[in-house]
């Protein structure tokens, strides 16, 4: 999976780096079909947000998320795309 990180109004740092490439390793477990996930980091006035466009067979997945910490935006937006893997892959399961 090839894996791009870009920050807008702010400093993609090792931790926050590390921080994003750790919970999308555990997405890949989930369904390893995926080939390109671009994620970008924003901070606007005081909200961090974090979204997500992931390119996988058969779909193309997006999902954001904010909060007050960008770490705890970070998780939410990977629990967001953990679910949509999950039912892109139960509807294809079937067929």
């Amino acid at each position: 999976m090839q894996l791009t990180i870009t920050g807008h109004h702010l400093e993609i740092t090792a931790s926050l780096k590390e921080h994003v490439e750790n919970k999308f390793e555990r997405l890949q477990r989930h369904f390893d079909q995926t080939t390109k996930t671009h994620v970008i980091l924003t901070i606007e006035k005081m909200v961090q947000k974090a979204e997500a466009t992931m390119h996988i067979a058969g779909a193309d997945l997006f999902a954001h998320a904010d909060s007050d910490d960008m770490y705890a935006a970070i998780d939410a937006l990977a629990d967001k795309l953990d679910r949509q893997l999950i039912k892109h892959k139960q509807k294809h399961r079937g067929h």
